[in-house]
């Protein structure tokens, strides 16, 4: 229990800065409206055949009991007229008929209109969250963002289908009720709805405290999700380090937490439905006993009594289902304002409305006094001032923290410089369009990302639009060729995420496969051989002088080995260039760099 409590407690700590925190703010009809506003492209073809069946199937309800107790008690059955009331009862009938068709159309129409709805909701933010800058997930995990995807747009789903038109359905049912309850009897309509503005009050204080709930539930789905999507990916380090009890308690607790805070919600919503009730008995009594009264005193006739009688019975249940779909409403707000949190979410780095085209680019880069930092407090470049000509090879070495990634993140424009400007061809990257910068610049990581599928379309992902004799000859020039012949299924074998069937040095071939089909004008290669063994780090030796003929190429390593032949070498430390120029003019100098080699040197002789 103990233990339990300590990872509470250190659960709690790491989400301290977490982004998923509980909004607090009023109900916000503008919001609701906004999340309506994806039901506009559907307003001249499904929204109006779902309204049209829906009013048709309330003024059958609301004109139902209106022919049963006014016209076929006080007048058919008063005066004896047999005839008349077979007709009344065949028309009766007939309406009912009508109204099974109506909600038939209005159910089909609806489910139809929310699919539709959810689907483009889900499409929008996917898209959006695709264009997003590198910092927007530096901040959030990946199973925060997930839970935004799947699980709070799913929680709209049953708004969508049933929740909006019930409220219309609801809302025109009970202001038809009310309107013929006064005209049917104005004292006792008064008398049986005292009770309403004390169940409006109550409703009222309850609802922040209900919102609030779901917002909560919303939060703690998030944080188990991000936790479960981190077990599974580091269950190979969970498990090597033996942490499996530590991990296991870890979610436990936040398991625990997501079961109290849906608990607790569930519990609140939970008041409507018996409180609703409770209203109906009070509605009941009274309608009892001064309609007894009222019919002694010849104040109202029998029909006009059980017409009250119906529409009283018909009157609570509406406002039940309002409640529940006040709930709904609760829901869609937590989920709406997490959704829109990211909807609204703009990019740091984005496209201006007047960027310029890039054309096909020669690969000269220039930076320009070009200072970058992540925060206010982490300064990561201090005015740069670097050249890379055209179809140089350029290597970037330092110390982790010097520097490196982030020159190569300001080149491919995954960030701006927060001053100074960084250039291709002599156009600053922020008056071109996005775009044409990254289609023409390929990054091949330390950590190889393989997506769930084929062989082929994994190296295809490079050039949606290659041959198959083309991906097969990106595969041969790069030596993947040689493992690939050799699987079961060849080109067409499955892989899984992260391609765990396959070593570090295949993916990584499979990486440079991908790359030379993309046929880039800049190369950045980012520890891109460090997880490759010696033998296949001589293929991927070999393949680089292909790939990059022609091309500049920045190489960010940590063996110092694999870059002796760069033409250019560009020594960093703190944010700071400490010296530049060739392997053997760096040596001689005998700086930084010839310390670095000869520390790495002496190293690899242990």
């Amino acid at each position: 229990m103990e233990n339990l409590q300590y990872n509470k407690k250190r659960h709690t700590n790491r989400f301290h800065y977490s982004q998923d925190q509980v909004m607090e703010k009023p109900f916000d009809w503008a919001q609701i409206r906004r999340l309506l506003g994806f039901m506009k492209p559907y307003s001249k073809t499904l929204l109006p055949g779902s309204i049209v069946t829906m009013l048709l199937s309330t003024i059958i309800r609301l004109l139902i009991p209106i022919l049963i107790g006014k016209v076929a008690i006080d007048m058919a059955i008063a005066s004896g007229d047999i005839r008349f009331l077979i007709y009344l009862v065949a028309g009766i009938g007939g309406l009912y008929v009508l109204n099974y068709a109506a909600n038939i159309l209005r159910i089909k129409w609806v489910n139809i209109l929310g699919q539709h709805v959810i689907y483009d909701l889900r499409k929008t933010l996917f898209r959006h969250i695709q264009h997003l800058s590198h910092r927007f997930f530096d901040t959030r995990s990946a199973g925060s963002i997930l839970v935004r995807v799947l699980n709070d747009i799913n929680s709209l789903q049953e708004l969508f289908t049933n929740g909006i038109i019930n409220l219309l359905t609801d809302s025109v049912m009970l202001i038809g009720i009310i309107g013929i309850l006064f005209f049917l009897s104005p004292q006792l309509a008064i008398a049986v709805l005292v009770i309403l503005p004390f169940m409006f009050f109550i409703s009222t204080k309850l609802r922040q405290s209900i919102r609030r709930s779901w917002q909560q539930v919303r939060m703690q789905k998030s944080r188990m999700n991000s936790h479960l999507n981190e077990a599974i990916q580091g269950i190979r380090v969970t498990q090597s380090y033996a942490q499996e009890p530590e991990n296991t308690d870890y979610f436990e607790a936040l398991n625990r937490d997501n079961y109290e805070s849906e608990r607790i919600a569930t519990k609140k919503s939970a008041y409507f439905g018996p409180f609703v009730e409770m209203s109906n008995a009070i509605g009941t009594v009274i309608l009892i006993a001064y309609g007894a009264h009222l019919i002694l005193t010849d104040q109202i006739e029998i029909g006009t009594f059980v017409t009250f009688a119906f529409f009283l019975g018909m009157f609570w249940e509406p406002i039940s289902r309002l409640g529940q779909i006040y709930n709904q409403l609760l829901v869609a707000m937590a989920s709406s304002e997490r959704i829109f949190e990211f909807l609204d979410e703009e990019p740091n780095v984005e496209t201006r409305k007047d960027a310029k085209p890039l054309p096909r680019i020669t690969g000269d880069i220039r930076f320009e006094k070009v200072v970058f930092a992540y925060n206010q407090d982490r300064i990561a470049l201090h005015e740069i001032d670097l050249h890379m000509k055209a179809g140089q090879t350029v290597a970037l070495v330092g110390h982790t923290g010097s520097g490196k990634s982030t020159i190569a993140n300001l080149i491919s424009r995954f960030y701006d410089p927060t001053s100074g400007s960084v250039q291709i061809d002599g156009e600053d990257l922020r008056d071109v369009r996005l775009q044409d910068v990254r289609e023409q610049i390929s990054v091949v990581l330390q950590d190889t990302f393989i997506f769930s599928g084929t062989i082929m379309e994994n190296i295809r992902f490079g050039n949606p639009e290659a041959t198959d004799e083309q991906v097969m000859d990106a595969a041969r020039i790069v030596g993947a060729d040689d493992f690939i012949s050799r699987l079961a299924d060849g080109y067409e074998t499955e892989v899984e995420e992260r391609g765990n069937i396959l070593s570090a040095g295949e993916r990584q071939l499979l990486s440079f496969a991908r790359t030379m089909l993309a046929d880039p004008r800049i190369i950045i290669l980012d520890e891109a051989t460090a997880s490759i063994d010696t033998e296949t780090e001589l293929k991927i030796q070999h393949a680089l002088k292909t790939l990059l003929q022609g091309r500049t190429a920045i190489m960010i390593a940590h063996r110092l080995s694999t870059i002796r032949e760069a033409d250019n070498i560009i020594v960093l430390e703190q944010g700071c260039i400490l010296e530049q120029g060739s392997h053997e003019s760096l040596m001689d100098r005998k700086g930084k760099y010839y310390e670095l080699v000869k520390t790495q040197f002496q190293s690899d002789e242990k």
